[in-house]
């Protein structure tokens, strides 16, 4: 898996501009193939059934995975605060437990939800209704999320990133690398395709 970053986004289509640099620069397709959506709505390349990618973009931050097979990433900016009823809504018990232990922060809230994001983008089916019923692996009472660590949830294997200001993960069947390869003066801009400007 590779993971892909832009941290200064300014129009939302440089996340597919993003995406078209990594195809050609790690898979040597050029130009981007084109982009369909699956049955549950997940993009994905109709003529290259075998490379898997996944976007995601919050504020001026993006992120791209490639991967060798399903993949999900999500990258969410922090909020100063996040409502009780949210956290009520969105977590399961142990992951409500989780967040009291650490003092109900917004940036472990911010983690445990691009966390949720990047397991139902893997999936293809999004987050269910409600988010609360996708589980993610937590981390023991006290402890916060170790962007060194590896976990795991089934066969799933996930890793966070942490910014000043922002929270990420990736998953998929394969290890989510370490860093993020971070992208900046991207070298040609992708033109949107017909019927593809909602897929991204």
């Amino acid at each position: 898996m590779i993971l892909l970053g832009i941290n200064d986004l300014a129009r939302r289509e440089q996340a597919r501009e993003l995406l078209a640099w990594g195809a050609e620069r790690y898979w040597g397709l050029s130009p981007l193939p084109q982009i369909a959506a699956g049955e549950r709505g997940k993009p994905w390349f109709p003529a290259c059934p075998q490379r898997y990618f996944n976007l995601s973009h919050s504020g001026k931050l993006a992120l791209c995975a490639l991967a060798d097979g399903e993949v999900g990433v999500d990258v969410q900016e922090m909020r100063a605060a996040w409502r009780p009823s949210l956290v009520e809504r969105t977590c399961r018990p142990e992951e409500r437990a989780w967040l009291a232990s650490l003092g109900d922060r917004g940036e472990d809230f911010a983690q445990l939800w691009a966390l949720k994001e990047s397991a139902g983008k893997q999936t293809g089916y999004g987050l269910p209704y409600p988010p609360s019923r996708q589980a993610v692996p937590v981390p023991p009472l006290g402890e916060p999320y170790d962007p060194g660590q590896i976990y795991t949830l089934g066969e799933i294997q996930f890793r966070v990133y942490l910014g000043e200001n922002w929270r990420g993960a990736a998953c998929g069947l394969e290890v989510p690398p370490q860093e993020i390869q971070w992208v900046s003066g991207l070298e040609k801009e992708i033109s949107p395709l017909q019927g593809e400007e909602n897929l991204l």
